[in-house]
């Protein structure tokens, strides 16, 4: 992992909205973000998640292991989490108007900024999704087929981008990465022609931000920041 400098801590899933605001959740579902301070790197948050998503805005979403819904208040007298109707398993917040999500079942939804009526189904199956700042869209599907949204209604949704993935997170349009089922990392070369570039190293969740900073997790836990040609 020379490309990667290895942060404290143990964690299972990893979002990285900015090089300031980076969040994870561990195998038991403790919550944890990130301090700015690689010697003391992780604070815990009160509450229990199974996946997050966390923007460069500061915006922050998370889902438990019963498919429940919540958005980061921090408000500490009222409850750190605020509970928003629905069920998904995956989620991912580009910005505090750009949430997506997807269920258990692979249904694909997109957040409304309405929390009494919060989502609309994108037609599409995924099971993993990763919505950036400017509004890039993309995501995997059980096959590992990858996908990008084009919101496009005669086209269809959705355009087809050759590879496999298990696991993706857009940070903006031009920074985009996932890993596959082999642990393999993968960066997005903005050319839909030869659209991956292999970086070394081995991880099982990444999280790419809108400044550029990457952040991942590997199967053993082990929490690793790119070090390579982008902000260390």
């Amino acid at each position: 992992m020379a490309d990667w400098k290895k942060i404290p801590g143990g964690l299972a899933r990893i979002s990285a909205g900015s090089r300031t605001n980076v969040w994870g959740v561990n195998a038991g579902g403790n919550i944890y973000r990130y301090t700015n301070d690689d010697a003391n790197p992780w604070v815990q948050i009160p509450g229990a998640l199974t996946d997050i998503g966390a923007a460069a805005d500061g915006t922050v979403w998370g889902v438990n292991s019963a498919g429940n819904i919540y958005r980061y208040t921090g408000d500490q007298g009222s409850g750190h989490w605020k509970q928003i109707p629905g069920g998904l398993a995956r989620i991912s917040a580009g910005s505090r108007t750009n949430v997506w999500g997807v269920n258990a079942g692979g249904n694909i939804y997109r957040y409304t900024n309405d929390d009494a009526n919060p989502w609309v189904q994108i037609p599409g199956a995924l099971t993993d999704i990763g919505a950036a700042a400017d509004g890039t869209v993309w995501g995997v599907n059980s096959a590992g087929n990858i996908y990008r949204y084009t919101g496009d209604q005669g086209s269809g949704h959705w355009k087809q981008i050759p590879g496999g993935l298990t696991a993706i997170s857009a940070g903006s349009r031009t920074s985009v990465w996932g890993v596959n089922a082999n642990a393999n990392i993968y960066r997005f070369t903005n050319d839909d022609a030869n659209p991956w570039v292999q970086i070394a190293g081995g991880l099982t969740d990444i999280g790419a931000g809108a400044d550029g900073t990457v952040w991942g997790v590997n199967s053993a836990g082990n929490i690793y920041r790119y070090a390579g040609d982008l902000p260390g």
